[in-house]
């Protein structure tokens, strides 16, 4: 694969910055390190490739609390935009973070408005079943966790600093995984991330989580920023994480602000964007369920019958639905969107001020990948 000079520049501008704010945790990112606590477990195994319509492997990577136009301000973003496709109304779902990442992983966040622990019930499924239906394989990668499946609150390193908390682990709340060794072991560390990128055994679809440091959220979007020089663009130029069909999603939690519409800085990456779209913005309505729905879409799944079937949330990114021949809604930036900067004025059965209980899954709806509701 041809490196970029724009990329190979971003690669020389993070060796002078690492010293001025970012500490690099590891030689590179393929690199275990003891900062990151957990020794590793070794890489997962071999699992065959279950080809998609437009994409083999799916990884997101999700930053923190982050205004647009803080996003936009910085050259790694406008670089990596370069590199792929912006897309310039994609929202995160409420406020504050962990409704949102509870939500891309079930389809729902249940009324939740704050980042306590919950124990979401086994018979509420997720993404996981979706993929294991079909054979996909998948995982999590969360940087500071101490070991794999580690389902405390938080996690202090020895020099004092809480770099983990349970908040921003999507999978973990929910007892259909945490209750499931085989599954709540494939929440992972970055030192088993650096065995299965070097033994070329990465899943399909996986979900990056940095620490609390390197996301942003203690410490600002240019400290991100850093991290994603450090991090993101040299493993973009290794074929054991971006084949020529991997899609990258670059996105935030949520924006920083309660009082302006959820808008997050978001870019798709990876071999998978086709050439003639690198450099370009898409400005149809995405939130987080749209990684629900793609995912759904590209490899023919069934659906949780929750957001993921909500056909004004839940658009499919254009290319995608493009090859596909899916139709999505229409809504663009230049819409009139859905307001989804509320906080706690949803009820739910995770909402002690409205409680409600657990909805059934709605399987009368018709999700993207065509399936069944599981």
């Amino acid at each position: 694969m041809t490196i970029p000079s724009t990329l190979l520049a971003l690669g020389m501008l993070a060796k002078v910055a690492l010293g001025a704010t970012f500490t690099a945790p590891a030689p590179n990112p393929t690199s275990t390190s003891s900062f990151y606590v957990g020794a590793s477990n070794g890489s997962l195994p071999s699992a065959p490739v279950v080809s998609g319509r437009v994409f083999d492997r799916f990884i997101q990577i999700w930053l923190e609390n982050t205004n647009y136009a803080d996003a936009a301000a910085q050259s790694v973003f406008q670089t990596l935009s370069a590199e792929g496709i912006t897309l310039s109304a994609y929202y995160a779902l409420t406020h504050p973070s962990q409704p949102n990442y509870i939500a891309t992983a079930g389809g729902d966040f249940f009324g939740l408005a704050s980042d306590n622990s919950v124990t979401i019930p086994s018979n509420i499924l997720t993404i996981v079943d979706l993929l294991e239906n079909a054979g996909i394989s998948w995982a999590e990668y969360e940087e500071n966790i101490p070991t794999d499946g580690y389902q405390g609150t938080s996690y202090t390193n020895s020099d004092g600093y809480t770099y983990y908390m349970r908040k921003h682990n999507p999978l973990v709340s929910y007892q259909s995984v945490a209750t499931n060794p085989a599954r709540i072991a494939r929440i992972r560390n970055f030192n088993d991330f650096a065995y299965d990128v070097g033994n070329n055994t990465l899943p399909q679809w996986f979900f990056v989580t940095p620490n609390m440091k390197d996301d942003g959220h203690d410490t600002g979007v240019a400290y991100a920023a850093q991290w994603l020089n450090y991090w993101l663009v040299p493993l973009l130029q290794d074929t054991n994480f971006n084949t020529a069909r991997t899609l990258i999603l670059l996105t935030f939690d949520e924006n920083g602000s309660s009082s302006i519409n959820n808008q997050v800085y978001s870019i798709l990456l990876g071999g998978a964007v086709p050439a003639s779209l690198k450099g370009t913005t898409d400005n149809t309505f995405y939130t987080h369920y749209s990684t629900l729905s793609t995912v759904q879409n590209n490899w023919s799944l069934g659906n949780l019958g929750r957001g993921d079937c909500n056909k004004t949330l839940a658009n499919v990114f254009q290319f995608v639905a493009q090859a596909t021949g899916y139709t999505n809604n229409g809504l663009t930036s230049g819409s009139t969107l859905p307001l989804l900067s509320a906080s706690g004025t949803y009820p739910g059965p995770l909402n002690p001020s409205d409680y409600a209980p657990y909805p059934a899954p709605n399987t009368s709806c018709v999700g993207a990948g065509g399936g069944p509701t599981i």
